[in-house]
C-alpha cells in the first residue's frame, strides 16, 4: 500500500538541477493526496519563472509513477513563494 510517506521517500530521487539538492530537501512538494485512482502532488519552485519548471515535474511525475500501483500521477506547480528549508528552521528557533 502506497503513502505519503512513501511518496516522500521517493521524490528524494529528484533533484533540483541547479542546485543539486532533492524537491524534498528544498521543501518544493506542499502536499501529497493519496485516493484509490490518483496520486495528486502540489509543489512551489524555486523561483516563480524557473527555466527547469517543466523538466521538474515531470521528473516528480516519473518517479511516482515508478510506485502508483495503477493509479494516475498528477503534479501541480503552486503559484506560492517558496520558503527555503533553513529559514523554516530559523523560524522554530
Amino acid at each position: 500500500m502506497i503513502t505519503e510517506e512513501n511518496v516522500r521517500t521517493a521524490l528524494k530521487n529528484v533533484l533540483d538541477p541547479e542546485i543539486g539538492i532533492s524537491v524534498i530537501d528544498l521543501n518544493m512538494i506542499k502536499t501529497v493526496k493519496i485516493t484509490e485512482k490518483e496520486i495528486n502532488i502540489e509543489m512551489v519552485l524555486t523561483v516563480p519563472s524557473c527555466p527547469m519548471a517543466a523538466y521538474m515535474m515531470e521528473g516528480v511525475k516519473a518517479e511516482i509513477d515508478l510506485i502508483a500501483e495503477g493509479r494516475s500521477v498528477h503534479v501541480k506547480k503552486l503559484d506560492e513563494k517558496w520558503i527555503p528549508p533553513w529559514e523554516l528552521e530559523e523560524n522554530k528557533k
